[in-house]
């Protein structure tokens, strides 16, 4: 059983307000008024902890629903359905600008410099991801680096800041973050901001402005004299990826002490692993304190969680050839579409043979636990964690491999990528698995027609195919880890988050050749039954073709989901959320709409 220190909070929260004015003015409720607190290593370690509560669950990462997987319930995303009289900033989010913005205005009665530095640092970093978190959903937002007072009406009902300002911001916080934190925490550093940790968030961060200028066509902006171009941030975000590979404190980790496969025996350890580990999320069960999480629960079936065949077709053949240059990919039942994968695919998803850690009977797939017949059983550990909230896995916010693909993807769009680069990264994440490696002459030479037509927004140049490839690579690699939706969103792919995107108006599962008993793993024994009109008598998990799933050609085809929505995706109003109405009111209408709402 792991340890886990109980990090206390002295100081209570502040309830979130409706009017902007109230969170943003609103005195911390505190034992000790914040002008006589920050006095001491502890008050101030007390006070920034905190922020720490602005990073996501598991659970709600794995929500993150886009066109990889979808579960139950679509997100509001994809219906369409984000209004402004729905929308709020979050339960208790500008709090966290508040508690920031106070540190700054008191840390001075510390005397210690060497402490209040590297809280500085701290509190950097967590403003820098307050901003990031909000201009992805809302563009243009109001930047405040200092405490409102309760009379000064010009700051509390400022109009909103552009987006280039306040990322230009956003990476300023993080290159002081880098200067004022340690490499290291003393104690638990994989779970501490750290030096690194800034530099992983500033290679995310630029590199989502820098695509999303990019494929969205936003003008260039002068800031503090500086021309901020999507260019501009692409070389900000390499450059901060770049410090990383170069301190070579982390590699990709290989173990796999489970016997399941290195990819998939990363993401059931209980303690995080500090090689490819750069910030992470402490869960355990202790002697002082339990702190749990949901997430095998969710994807055991309580969520439906459901992979896409739109997804598993970004899986190369083992040996590197493409899916769809197989005979008969298209019709491919189940079970053969496992058949000389990438490694990956079996470590992500249920296949064939798979047995749950600490099992001796194999699970098959029979569509009980999603919709699409491909599971997802990344993050599945034993089965001590199958119920609700009983999974003590740490959870990684930053690790190495994202740091190695943003880094090539920031070099591909400015068209400064060379082998060298593939080799480092792109390469160095398939070897984990046994891939051979990417060539990038190759993939320029003959882009893949299928993943061109997944993204047919991409760049059309002669970096066209390895900007594909290292989609590919993103696409996989980091499935399930709350990405996917903002990739297509900064990349202006957003329609394909629909359902009615498609040939079929509906995300496709596997594919059935008729009705009738069907062997799902290959082992010449039935699993399940598709039928019309009555039900057979059977033994078998058994499916009304016209009921219970829909197939795309009615009595074959690809299960499909969520077909009955009608949502055409707004390319004009869908890349943004709406201003929260209640905020535009509070500030007599100086918080602009975005453009659609």
């Amino acid at each position: 059983m792991k340890k886990f220190i109980n990090i206390s909070i002295l100081l209570s929260a502040v309830a979130m307000l409706s009017a902007c004015d109230d969170f943003l003015t609103k005195e911390p409720e505190t034992d000790l008024p914040p002008q006589t607190f920050f006095s001491s290593d502890k008050e101030l370690e007390l006070w920034s902890n905190r922020y720490y509560n602005q990073f996501s669950s598991p659970d709600d990462f794995l929500k993150t629903y886009a066109d990889d997987y979808v579960a139950s319930s679509l997100s509001s995303v994809a219906r369409g359905t984000r209004t402004p009289e729905s929308e709020n900033w979050g339960t208790g989010a500008w709090q966290y600008l508040r508690w920031i913005n106070y540190q700054f205005a008191y840390d001075s009665n510390c005397s210690d410099e060497a402490v209040r530095t590297k809280y500085r640092g701290v509190a950097h970093f967590f403003r820098a991801f307050f901003y990031f978190e909000k201009v992805k959903k809302y563009g243009d937002v109001p930047y405040y680096d200092y405490v409102i007072s309760d009379t000064d009406w010009a700051s509390l009902k400022k109009p909103r800041d552009s987006r280039g300002y306040v990322m230009y911001q956003v990476l300023k916080n993080l290159d002081n973050a880098y200067d004022m934190l340690p490499e290291a925490w003393p104690s638990n550093p994989m779970y501490h901001v750290s030096k690194y940790a800034a530099l992983a968030l500033k290679s995310r961060a630029a590199l989502y402005e820098g695509t999303f200028r990019k494929y969205h066509n936003i003008e260039d902006e002068t800031v503090d004299g500086v021309t901020i171009s999507a260019d501009w941030f692409l070389e900000q975000a390499a450059d901060a990826a770049k410090l990383i590979i170069e301190s070579k404190k982390y590699s990709i980790y290989e173990k796999d002490a489970k016997g399941v496969g290195p990819y998939r025996d990363f993401f059931v350890l209980e303690d995080a692993d500090p090689s490819e580990t750069i910030l992470g999320i402490r869960f355990a069960n202790g002697d002082a304190v339990t702190v749990r999480h949901g997430l095998q629960f969710a994807l055991l079936g309580n969520a439906r969680i459901s992979a896409t065949r739109r997804f598993t077709n970004h899986y190369l053949m083992a040996d590197g050839s493409k899916v769809q240059d197989k005979e008969g990919y298209a019709t491919m039942s189940y079970a053969e579409s496992f058949k000389d994968r990438d490694p990956r695919m079996s470590q992500t998803l249920l296949a064939p043979g798979y047995k749950q850690i600490g099992q001796e009977d194999e699970t098959v797939e029979t569509l009980t636990s999603d919709l699409s017949g491909y599971s997802i059983i990344k993050f599945i550990s034993d089965d001590s964690h199958n119920t609700a909230t009983t999974s003590t896995t740490d959870w990684p916010l930053f690790r190495y491999p994202e740091v190695l693909l943003n880094y090539a993807e920031a070099k591909a769009e400015l068209g400064t990528l060379t082998q060298d680069d593939i080799d480092l990264t792109v390469n160095a994440i398939r070897h984990r698995v046994g891939m051979g490696g990417l060539t990038m002459a190759d993939a320029n030479s003959a882009p893949d027609a299928l993943l061109a037509g997944y993204y047919p927004n991409v760049t059309k140049s002669d970096n066209t195919g390895v900007i594909l490839e290292i989609r590919r690579e993103r696409t996989i690699e980091l499935v399930a880890e709350g990405f996917r939706q903002w990739d297509m969103l900064r990349w202006k792919e957003g329609q394909f988050l629909t359902p009615n995107a498609y040939e079929h108006k509906g995300f496709e599962g596997i594919y059935f050749a008729g009705l009738g008993e069907i062997d799902m793993n290959g082992d010449n024994e039935p699993d399940i039954l598709l039928y019309r009109g009555t039900k057979p008598s059977t033994a078998l998990t058994a499916y009304n073709v016209d009921t219970d799933l829909t197939l795309s050609e009615g009595d074959h085809g690809y299960v499909l989901m969520y077909n009955m929505e009608t949502y055409v995706w707004n390319e004009v109003r869908d890349y943004l959320w709406p201003i929260p109405e209640a905020q535009r009111i509070a500030t007599g209408g100086a918080l602009s709409q975005n453009e659609g709402y």
